[in-house]
């Protein structure tokens, strides 16, 4: 509460300012309405009433009327001041996220992910808006009556006082139980978010294998997880009512009975009698609300740690302080010199990627790597992209360790095209311009053309204005890897990355993208992950992994004289 005070209340000062003057006037007037009982039944039901009935009416008329303004004013101002927050954090959070290394999202699915921007953000905003607006006015509320049952009679007030501690302590024991059960519920939502995900997604390969069923009960499993905590935290927060209702109980019997006796002894006036009553069931309603808001704080709290969690993690892929600014005007060399790496899975066990290994790149030159799958080859794109850091060894570009240069400089000389390609749910024209925002329709379509994609979009309902749907649904794999390729033309950079980029396409897509990297692969220098070798037989050199290690080099027809590993994977592929 502390760091949401100070890190995005504070900017809000003026506007909760001007909140707190309409909530102190609120108050102000409920207590304002338990002082007129003593005058409407002192005064107005006298034997002179007349002269007193149209002044107290109109006095209790006014008293209402800035009470509504009053409580719409500060309703309004603290629920743009609560909203304000939590759009802030959102941005925070998705801004924080965005920036973090690839292995952060390997640790937390998208659904888990999600539920803390959008589900506990949302409970945070219950906790911002409700709690400081309940809190504060109820708070001032029950102080203001409380001034008006000590002025009207301070020894029936200390009598009747004892319910407000023995509430509080009951309420605060209750909430501590709250938040860790709201903890509990949050996880099980982001549980449930991932296996939604995961089961939508791959709806075609639970249909294919008749899995509806098991998807079922495993989803059942977590939503009845779910129900009974909900059932649980329900019955812990409507506690607080059942105890408010009898300590209230007590304190009344005893204002009836104390009270009751002070009139029958003429020590006191039924007017302040039934003013102090009105006075305690006023405050009586702050009181319960507290106790209820209680629960929301609790609630929006582990909201809050859980947010924070993600705020606060730091990734282990930055810019150095000083680093500099990558400046590349040609076609640059890339080197790996003994460069080792390690995965981490989620129990911080380390499983070897990549073993010293050494080679060159040379400027404007094509080099295919190759090898069984889990040979590291796809390591390799990631460490040049420092998606990752490699633990041991040196990569360079042009000889600048890549390490001491900026992450957004070392990116924007490097075009990646793989072959899970990322299409957004937007125009053709906005996804090929996310390769360089700054660039015109005109642009666009010369890339277009160069990827071959031009003929295939211009038959699309809106040519370069149609929506592709989620993860460019409306086009085949081909399609969707022409419109990858067009968005690296329009990048324009000098060094290349191919991470199989056609390997899951028919031998007629391949054709076409082939045709459209050989357009993109000129003056640039390449490094192609292939999965079919028949793909970079042209290759200028051709580097043979398997387990983290290069195994052979050379030319196609050097590999195949060598009769080693390259030999039997071209042997396999031409199978």
């Amino acid at each position: 509460m502390q760091r949401i005070l100070r890190n995005y209340i504070r900017p809000h000062l003026l506007t909760i300012g001007l909140a707190t003057f309409f909530m102190i006037l609120a108050a102000a007037m409920t207590g304002g309405l338990a002082k007129l009982m003593e005058p409407i039944i002192d005064d107005v039901f006298s034997a002179d009433g007349a002269n007193h009935l149209w002044p107290v009416a109109f006095a209790v008329f006014g008293a209402f009327s800035l009470r509504g303004i009053a409580t719409y004013g500060h309703t309004v101002l603290m629920n743009k001041v609560g909203q304000s927050v939590i759009a802030t954090v959102q941005r925070e959070m998705f801004a924080h996220l965005i920036s973090m290394d690839l292995s952060y999202f390997y640790k937390l699915t998208s659904g888990h992910l999600i539920t803390r921007i959008i589900s506990d953000t949302t409970i945070m905003r219950s906790a911002v808006i409700d709690s400081i607006t309940g809190i504060a006015k109820s708070a001032l509320t029950l102080l203001i009556l409380m001034g008006v049952m000590l002025y009207q009679d301070w020894r029936l007030t200390l009598a009747s006082m004892f319910v407000f501690p023995v509430a509080a302590f009951l309420v605060a024991k209750l909430g501590r139980r709250l938040r860790g059960l709201s903890m509990n519920m949050q996880e099980e939502t982001g549980e449930l978010s991932s296996l939604l995900n995961q089961s939508f997604q791959g709806i075609r390969h639970i249909r294919a294998y008749g899995l509806e069923q098991h998807e079922e009960t495993r989803i059942g499993k977590t939503i009845t997880k779910l129900y009974k905590l909900y059932c649980k935290a329900t019955r812990m927060s409507a506690l607080a009512t059942p105890m408010s209702e009898i300590l209230s109980g007590f304190a009344i019997v005893t204002i009836i009975v104390y009270g009751g006796y002070q009139v029958i002894e003429g020590t006191t006036t039924p007017g302040k009698l039934f003013s102090f009553i009105t006075a305690f069931l006023l405050a009586y309603e702050p009181m319960k609300r507290l106790a209820k808001l209680n629960t929301v704080l609790q609630t929006g709290l582990a909201a809050a740690e859980r947010v924070f969690e993600i705020i606060d993690i730091k990734s282990s892929v930055v810019s150095k302080s000083k680093a500099d600014v990558l400046q590349l005007s040609n076609a640059p060399a890339l080197s790996f010199a003994k460069v080792a790496f390690s995965y981490s899975d989620e129990n911080n066990k380390s499983k070897g990627a990549l073993d010293a290994i050494s080679f060159e790149v040379p400027a404007g030159k094509t080099v295919a790597l190759v090898g069984p799958s889990g040979a590291g080859k796809t390591t390799i794109i990631n460490l040049v992209l420092r998606f990752y850091d490699a633990n041991s060894g040196l990569i360079s570009i042009d000889g600048k360790n890549i390490n001491d240069v900026t992450l957004e400089s070392l990116r924007s000389h490097i075009s990646l095209v793989s072959q899970d390609v990322t299409i957004f749910n937007d125009t053709v024209s906005d996804n090929i311009r996310s390769g360089r925002f700054d660039a015109n329709d005109n642009e666009i379509e010369e890339a277009a053309k160069a990827a071959t994609a031009h003929d295939f979009i211009m038959d699309l309902p809106d040519g370069y204005n149609t929506k592709l749907g989620e993860h460019g649904l409306k086009l085949s794999g081909g399609q969707r890897q022409r419109i990858a390729i067009a968005r690296a033309m329009l990048r324009n950079a000098p060094l290349l990355l191919l991470d199989e980029a056609t390997s899951a396409l028919d031998n007629s897509s391949e054709r076409a993208v082939q045709q459209a990297l050989q357009t993109l692969q000129k003056g640039r220098t390449t490094l192609v992950i292939a999965h079919r070798l028949s793909t970079v037989q042209n290759a200028d050199i051709i580097y043979v992994m398997d387990e983290g290690s290069i195994l052979e080099q050379g030319t196609h027809k050097e590999l195949l004289k060598q009769n080693g590993l390259y030999k039997k994977l071209y042997g396999k592929d031409q199978n």
